[in-house]
């Protein structure tokens, strides 16, 4: 309670103070550009990621715009040591994602390299996934595919290094005859989602849809 008076939150674009529950005031709220996509349905992320390996459905919560609120937010939560925004965003989701009786039978998080897990002290999706897990009543799985390669962050990269993922991920043990979504934060490229679906799609007969927090298409 003294450090809610102290150290009170607030809304990470207008700093005005906040409930300690909340990520930014109404104002700002209304200024984050939610994609309002269909799941089920065509929609920008799933085109790019049928152009890479066969993806049933696909959904982006937000749109990763330059200079914008929505970017800032992926920001904090991934250099900012703001692992509870994930938990913010999963709800978010929640009040916009419906699978209706066509859930997946698997959550599964694109992994952070031991090295880079150890640098952050969290993976940005475990929290947010795990928030999605608890609601829908699906289990999750952070270890099925593990990163073999350190690398820079993908913000930090130019675009010609972001195409270099060969390699680059594993699966850890078997699994088979699944619908597995495959949960990322930032859509941009395609090619990490691509180089994880294909290795799920590879070790026996999956399915793959996709869920990210933003889109940068």
């Amino acid at each position: 309670m003294i450090l809610d008076i102290l150290f009170p939150n607030r809304c990470i674009q207008c700093n005005t103070i906040i409930d300690p529950e909340l990520l930014v005031c109404g104002l700002c709220f209304s200024q984050i550009h939610f994609t309002h996509y269909n799941y089920f349905e065509n929609n920008p992320v799933k085109e790019k990621c049928s152009l890479f390996f066969p993806v049933e459905n696909a959904f982006s919560l937000i749109q990763f715009e330059e200079e914008s609120l929505s970017r800032q937010i992926i920001h904090e939560l991934k250099y900012r040591s703001r692992e509870r925004i994930g938990k913010i965003l999963a709800e978010w989701m929640i009040d916009r994602l419906d699978f209706r009786d066509d859930h997946p039978d698997l959550l599964v998080t694109v992994p952070l390299h031991p090295k880079k897990l150890r640098e952050r002290g969290y993976n940005q999706l475990h929290l947010f996934t795990e928030t999605l897990s608890e609601f829908y009543d699906i289990p999750f799985d952070h270890e099925l595919v593990k990163r073999n390669h350190y690398s820079k962050a993908q913000a930090l990269k130019d675009k010609k290094h972001r195409l270099k993922t060969t390699n680059t991920f594993s699966v850890t043990q078997p699994v088979s005859g699944k619908h597995i979504l495959l949960i990322d934060d930032v859509f941009t490229t395609g090619n990490t989602v691509s180089s994880v679906a294909w290795e799920i799609l590879n070790a026996g007969d999956n399915k793959v849809s996709v869920l990210v927090m933003a889109v940068d298409i």
